[in-house]
């Protein structure tokens, strides 16, 4: 199967299952990760890259924050409407439910792909987009948002699968130790 055309028409049904939405998890955030699982994944051989593209473009259009599905209906719904064989959709939403936080308690993913793609989503959460990304959260004050950065954000450099993401991961990491030194300076 040709899966560059499954992935070219995933661009456009996430464009569409997102439209309307904004900020943290929307269509810009999920071309941000695609990129990077892109990256890190060039670093990993042997890696299904047809897995990992797919599973990065896909990993929101199921969560439970923004969508009221169950077993990735709308990852199914449109893999399945792509003729994309039954093993590989296992694969692509295994890996989906894999990269969780929250849901998996900071483990890592039982893939390769599923690690990179849980890598590329948390480096999105790190460094100047992820501090953009807390402070866009509507209705979280500031304490609560510095907060974030101590509860999660702060942990996942030492939580990175790959070595690239892990490399990748320093310099977000430094970048938000440097802006909460000097935002608790301005707040004193």
């Amino acid at each position: 199967m040709n899966y560059a055309n499954v992935v070219g028409d995933a661009f456009g049904y996430v464009r569409v299952i997102f439209a309307g939405f904004n900020g943290r998890h929307d269509e810009a955030h999920t071309l941000r990760v695609y990129k990077n699982a892109l990256k890190i994944a060039k670093e990993c051989p042997g890696c299904d890259m047809d897995i990992v593209s797919l599973a990065a473009l896909m990993h929101d259009v199921d969560d439970v924050k923004l969508f009221e599905t169950h077993n990735n209906a709308n990852a199914r719904y449109f893999l399945e409407g792509e003729h994309v064989d039954k093993a590989t959709i296992e694969k692509i939403c295994k890996a989906i439910n894999e990269i969780s936080f929250s849901r998996n308690n900071g483990r890592s993913p039982s893939t390769l792909e599923g690690q990179i793609v849980q890598d590329a989503v948390r480096l999105d959460s790190i460094g100047a987009i992820g501090i953009a990304r807390v402070f866009s959260h509507e209705g979280r004050s500031y304490e609560d948002s510095i907060a974030r950065f101590d509860q999660k954000l702060l942990l996942l450099k030492d939580l990175m699968n790959t070595p690239k993401a892990k490399e990748m991961a320093i310099e977000r990491h430094d970048f938000m130790v440097k802006f909460l030194e000097e935002f608790k300076k301005e707040v004193e």
